[in-house]
Formats: structure tokens, sequence, C-alpha cells
């Protein structure tokens, strides 16, 4: 079934038809990648729920000791 797929599908492809990967056309709609200075750790740390020595406090969920 396969190979009947294929069969038909490069009979009717002729060299005037450019190939496509989709049917409509693409644009990369992201931003340009600019870098930019980092976030203030202690403002980062304010808005935290919880932290500890500069780093976010979780709660422990496997028991493990730390």
């Amino acid at each position: 079934m396969i190979v009947d797929a294929i069969a038909e599908v490069s009979a009717v492809a002729t060299p005037d038809i450019p190939a496509t990967s989709h049917p409509l056309p693409l644009s990369n709609v992201f931003r340009d990648d600019v870098p930019v200075a980092p976030l203030d750790v202690d403002d980062v740390m304010a808005a935290a729920p919880a932290s500890e020595d500069g780093r976010f406090l979780v709660p422990q969920i496997l028991g493990e000791d730390s």
C-alpha cells in the first residue's frame, strides 16, 4: 500500500512543481534573540514564596536527605 502511494505521488511529481513540506507558507514567529542584562537575584528572591541562600526553597518530595 505505501509503495503504491509513493509510486502514485512520484508519477504526478514534475520538475516544474517545487517540493513542499507544508501546504501553506510558514514564517518564523519568534523574536530575535537579543542578550539583555540578567534579573537581579535579590529582586527575584523577594518575589519567591520562600528562599534560602539565594536559592528557591521548595518542599522535599522524594523523602531524601539533602
